[in-house]
């Protein structure tokens, strides 16, 4: 389909900007817990036993880490060491995800050739606000009452291998900065041999390891973006069973109560619904792919063929032999604790201004193509 562009924006544009603002409003809020996840992630239970002799170690908790965290001479600072290549790695992955989802759920709706012509918003005049909803006394009337339709006929195996491909894309291009933002995570600032900063760390890492190292892990965040790829083969379909449902309730309100304005309201998903979505596909990805995270986070780190093992085969099978099964779920408390808020902030942050963007823009310039 040919995008015309209104008002300056284009779905893709749409999808852009929404996926940077979910991403940037949730690193803000979740980083600490970032940081204890990694750290919990690329602990190692033999190497600190054989600095402890035969005392048995006590692997790092949440609260320990946390703790720590705190009690040093500048606790903002060490909750929130990390946090540029985390906020710019989240924003700029957030942003290029949606982009590429979009553009590959398109191509795959036209190959099925069921891609609807472009959804216009047009402006309709009706009447002073209600209750705070509205624009000037203006509203927008769709042209069609199916405006998620061109996704419609998309099936769950089809919101996976868009967001599979979104996700490998969008991999290739962030790679180096989360090398750079697990090695900052993974240590305190004064530590020997840490990164004071990104662009400190960014020379040195080139330096030392020469552009490969930016890419180091690539391999198995290849395999890791199945996470969000079954993520939104469980979200985008339940999402849309969820309109389907809505529409169908508000039309039957609309044919009781003559109230044009109901059908309306179930074109956008309320906040609770978003919630509940976004927390059991976040739920079912977490529990599939968690242990490709640990494979991740320990292949990228500084000596990594030295500490854990050779390529991704040889993580595994080091971690499995040293570990066992709860080596690969190590940190998995700390990452559900930060994944569900963060999960709920994006997609409410997503959600809303996705909806809400183009009603901004159409509000100034007439009319946007959504």
């Amino acid at each position: 389909m040919t995008e015309t562009k209104a008002a300056g924006l284009s779905p893709a544009l749409v999808e852009t900007v929404a996926g940077l603002s979910a991403g940037s409003m949730a690193t803000l809020i979740v980083h600490p817990l970032d940081i204890v996840k990694t750290r919990m992630q690329i602990y190692r239970t033999s190497l600190a036993a054989s600095s402890l002799g035969d005392t048995r170690p006590t692997p790092p908790t949440t609260v320990s880490l946390i703790r720590s965290l705190a009690l040093t001479d500048r606790p903002l600072a060490a909750l929130y060491r990390g946090l540029t290549p985390n906020l710019l790695g989240n924003a700029t992955s957030w942003a290029s995800f949606f982009f590429f989802k979009s553009r590959f759920e398109r191509a795959i709706a036209h190959l099925r050739a069921v891609q609807e012509p472009p959804y216009q918003y047009q402006l309709e005049d009706k009447g002073p606000p209600r209750d705070g909803k509205g624009m000037g006394g203006q509203e927008q009337k769709p042209a069609r009452d199916d405006h998620h339709h061109s996704h419609h006929r998309l099936t769950p195996a089809d919101f996976f291998a868009a967001s599979l491909a979104a996700g490998a894309a969008t991999q290739v291009i962030t790679n180096p900065i989360w090398v750079l933002k697990t090695r900052m995570l993974s240590s305190d600032r004064s530590a020997a041999g840490a990164y004071p900063s990104m662009w400190a760390g960014a020379v040195r890492l080139l330096r030392e390891e020469g552009p490969r190292g930016f890419y180091r892990g690539l391999a198995v965040g290849m395999l890791a973006v199945s996470h969000g790829a079954v993520q939104f083969a469980v979200y985008d379909p339940a999402r849309r069973m969820y309109l389907d449902l809505a529409g169908k309730r508000r039309r039957r309100q609309q044919r009781l109560l003559g109230n044009e304005e109901a059908a309306e309201e179930a074109m956008t998903v309320s906040n609770e619904a978003t919630i509940v979505l976004s927390t059991a596909s976040k739920l079912v990805a977490g529990a599939a792919t968690y242990p490709l995270q640990v494979l991740r986070s320990r292949l990228q780190q500084r000596d990594a063929e030295a500490h854990f093992g050779r390529g991704v085969s040889g993580v595994a099978r080091r971690l499995w032999r040293e570990e066992g099964i709860r080596g690969f779920y190590r940190g998995v408390m700390p990452g559900v604790v930060r994944v569900l808020p963060a999960t709920w902030v994006t997609f409410l942050v997503y959600e809303n201004v996705k909806y809400y963007l183009p009603r901004w823009a159409q509000h100034r310039g007439g009319r946007v193509e959504v």
